[in-house]
């Protein structure tokens, strides 16, 4: 074996332990948070019988073509954090507390972590391009909502104008496909 062969050997092995350790990471919540998907199956979210959303090699997977997923459990304040993609001219959301929405889209002009139904626009345009991974951090705190989308602020101290106290986290259905992972909440007292 020459050196050559041996180095190159090396440095597959090195990125092959890399990939496993980057995978690893996902779906393990960070110091504080609680993990709302365990990457394996759908426990924590309302059944959907038809299997329309499932867990596929640790993302939770929609095909587009059932409803709204909505979570167990319900929450009043809290920071949630939680990874999506869509494809191109994809379209979702996030409810807080079955209500004001946190808008995903493929729209270029505008971005992602707007709120509706307020037509609430972001500050700026953070989202990474169709297909490829996005980061939200979402605090809620005595009604008042913020959203950081891959480490930028794009909605700063919004009133949620929230009916109620608590309610689930809702992933909306629009009819295009969604990929979901690192879902992760703390509540806040």
């Amino acid at each position: 074996m020459t050196f050559k062969t041996t180095s190159s050997m090396t440095l597959l092995s090195f990125l092959a332990l890399f990939a496993i350790a980057a995978d690893a990471d996902d779906n393990q919540a960070p110091a504080g948070f609680v993990s709302l998907f365990n990457g394996q199956d759908m426990t924590g979210w309302k059944a959907d019988p038809e299997g329309h959303w499932k867990a596929d090699g640790g993302v939770m997977v929609y095909d587009g073509k059932a409803m709204s997923l909505a979570s167990d459990k319900e929450f009043g304040d809290f920071i949630l954090l939680i990874d999506w993609k869509i494809e191109k001219g994809g379209n979702s959301g996030i409810f807080l507390r079955g209500e004001s929405q946190v808008e995903i889209w493929d729209n270029p002009s505008m971005g992602s972590g707007g709120i509706y139904p307020q037509a609430h626009k972001p500050l700026k345009v953070a989202d990474k391009p169709a297909g490829q991974w996005n980061h939200f951090e979402i605090k809620v705190e005595k009604g008042i909502v913020t959203v950081q989308l891959n480490g930028e602020r794009v909605l700063d101290q919004f009133d949620g104008k929230f009916k109620q106290a608590a309610g689930p986290f809702v992933l909306q259905h629009h009819g295009t496909p969604l990929w979901f992972k690192n879902i992760y909440v703390k509540e806040l007292k």
